[in-house]
Parts: structure tokens; C-alpha cells; sequence
């Protein structure tokens, strides 16, 4: 079985209601989120892009997707990624993970099965991972046609339901992400 080419995507098209700000904005150490993950996946894999819902001043300078697929949340970046390259599998993070390295990434990797719908950590609720995952170009296109077909854009009910390989992941808390002041402060309380 031929292994598909793999494409990194950054999320960071949300809207950023709870937070009150752009997530992707918020700075670590002088970095900024989306600057932050884009380096992560620059790391493993060749080519990397962001998830957007329009231009911005702050992801100038990036490749990026912008949606195009009308629904909300994670699923417009991901099945929108799919559409401008189907023949593709896409590493997906999302921005507001600051805790998440490369080496989670290359890990993730090194456990990937193609041909499996999908590869995903375990989050700290024993939950699938939607926004730390390899999706399969097999599994976008049938994401997409339940998503057209169902209305149900959501990428953790997806991955528990198509087959995904769900691994239990080294440090589930690198996969926490910030969606308040709280979280956020939180999180990058104690960061090394």
C-alpha cells in the first residue's frame, strides 16, 4: 500500500470567543502561538500550512488555507486542507497547544498507520485527539461526505467512529489547549 505524501496544518481560524483575543496571537517567550506551532511541524514534516478564516496581518508571511468548507469549528480547516490537496494526509495541530513539541509530533509519526482512517493521542480524558492527529486522505473525503450528508463537523466523534488508531500518549498533557485567560495562564504557568 502506497503511503500518502504528508502536509502539516496549524488551526488557527478560530474565532477566539472565549479567549477574548486571537489565540494565535498570544505570545510565549516573545513568540507567538501560530509562530510557535508552525516551527513544531516545520520540524517533521516538509511542507506546513494554516488553517485561516480570512487574511490577517498576523499570518502574512505563511501558506496558508483558507476555509472553505461551510461549517464550523476544527472541521472547516481540516476538510478545507483536504479539499486543496486530497491526495494528501495532513498532520493537524492546533495553535493554542503550548505545551506540544516536536517530539510529540515525531512520535505521533513514528506510530502512523496509513492505513488506518486515522493516527491520534489519547487525551487526558481518554478521549481521541482531534487537534494532535494524522488524518488519511481516505478518511477526510469520508469526513467530508458525513459532514455534507449529517451536519456533524466534529472531528473527536469522527475519529471515535472511522477507525482511528488512538495511542496513549506520553505526556497528555501537552495536548491541553487554552480557550480562556484562565487555560492560558494556566497552561504557561511553570513552561520550561
Amino acid at each position: 500500500m502506497m503511503v500518502a505524501p504528508l502536509c502539516g496544518l496549524v488551526l488557527a481560524g478560530g474565532d477566539s470567543r472565549r479567549m477574548g483575543t486571537d489565540k494565535a496571537a498570544l505570545e510565549l517567550d516573545g513568540v507567538t502561538q501560530l509562530q510557535r506551532a508552525v516551527t513544531q511541524l516545520e520540524q517533521v514534516v516538509d511542507r506546513v500550512y494554516v488553517s485561516v478564516r480570512t487574511a490577517d496581518a498576523l499570518r502574512t508571511g505563511f501558506d496558508c488555507i483558507p476555509d472553505s468548507v461551510a461549517v464550523r469549528g476544527p472541521a472547516a480547516g481540516i476538510l478545507s486542507a483536504h479539499l486543496a490537496y486530497p491526495d494528501h494526509a495532513w498532520l493537524v495541530i492546533a495553535c493554542d497547544m503550548p505545551r506540544l513539541d516536536a517530539d510529540l509530533l515525531r512520535q505521533l509519526l513514528a506510530a502512523r498507520d496509513s492505513a488506518a482512517a486515522a493516527t491520534c493521542w489519547l487525551g487526558a480524558d481518554g478521549l481521541p485527539e482531534p487537534l494532535c492527529a494524522v488524518y488519511e486522505p481516505a478518511t477526510l473525503a469520508a469526513f467530508l461526505q458525513s459532514v455534507r450528508a449529517e451536519g456533524n463537523p466534529s472531528p473527536r466523534d469522527w475519529l471515535g467512529n472511522c477507525g482511528a488508531t488512538a495511542l496513549q500518549a506520553p505526556d497528555a498533557s501537552a495536548l491541553r489547549s487554552a480557550n480562556t485567560v484562565e487555560e492560558w495562564q494556566e497552561l504557561i504557568n511553570g513552561y520550561d
